[in-house]
C-alpha cells in the first residue's frame, strides 16, 4: 500500500502469505480429487478436509470449496455438478435440499467501498427442503427458508421466506410452493456425476 512496514507486520504479512498458499493448495488438490468418478472416494476425501457430509447425501463430479472446513450438508442433499460451496464463513446446507448443476454459493466479497477492497464474510444458511436451479448464484449473509425453490439463473441476494419461489437478478418472489408438509426423499445419486 506504500508504506514500509515493521518487522512485525512484514512477518504477519509472511506467515498470512504462506498460509493462503497453502489454503489454496488444498482448494486445487479438492478440485483435482473433486473428479474421481466414484462417489464413495469423494466423499472420504471431502470430510478428511473438514466438510461435514450427512447420511445418504451426495455432491456430484467437479464441486470446488473454499475453506472446506467451514461446510456443513444435511442428510439427503444432493449437489449437482460443478457446484461452488464457499466456506469462508460458515455455510450451512440442510437435509433434503436438492442443488442443480453449476449453482453458485458464496459468503464472502469485497467492500468496494474500502481504499483496500478487503473482505466482507457473512454465512449462508440453506433450510431442508430447498431446491436451488441451475446456475443460480447465493450470495454472502442470506439465508433460504425451508421448502424454498430458488429459479435457474436467479441471483439471490437477501433472504427467502419459506416456502417462497424467488428468480430473477435480483431474486424477487414470483410465487409460492403449495405444499407444506415436506416428507419427501431425493432421488439416488446417477453413478458418473
Amino acid at each position: 500500500m506504500g508504506h514500509q512496514l515493521t518487522w512485525p507486520e512484514a512477518s504477519q504479512k509472511i506467515t498470512s502469505r504462506f498460509y493462503n498458499y497453502f489454503l489454496d493448495a488444498q482448494v486445487a488438490l479438492l478440485w483435482l480429487l473433486g473428479y474421481i468418478p466414484s462417489h464413495a472416494f469423494r466423499k472420504f476425501v471431502f470430510r478428511l478436509s473438514g466438510v461435514k457430509i450427512g447420511k445418504k447425501s451426495t455432491i456430484h463430479i467437479g464441486c470446488r470449496f473454499y475453506q472446506p472446513k467451514n461446510v456443513t450438508v444435511g442428510q439427503g442433499t444432493i449437489i449437482g455438478d460443478h457446484a461452488t460451496l464457499d466456506g469462508r464463513a460458515p455455510l450451512t446446507i440442510g437435509n433434503h435440499v436438492d442443488i442443480a448443476s453449476q449453482v453458485m454459493i458464496y459468503n464472502s466479497e469485497h467492500d468496494i467501498h474500502s481504499d483496500d477492497m478487503r473482505p466482507i464474510e457473512a454465512p449462508v444458511v440453506i433450510e431442508d427442503y430447498v431446491f436451488i436451479g441451475p446456475r443460480a448464484i447465493i450470495l454472502s449473509g442470506v439465508t433460504i427458508g425451508k421448502g424454498a425453490v430458488v429459479a435457474a439463473g436467479a441471483v439471490v441476494t437477501k433472504d427467502v421466506p419459506p416456502r417462497a419461489i424467488v428468480g430473477g437478478v435480483p431474486a424477487q418472489i414470483i410465487g409460492e410452493r403449495k405444499l407444506t408438509d415436506f416428507k419427501y426423499r431425493l432421488g439416488r445419486f446417477r453413478l458418473f456425476q
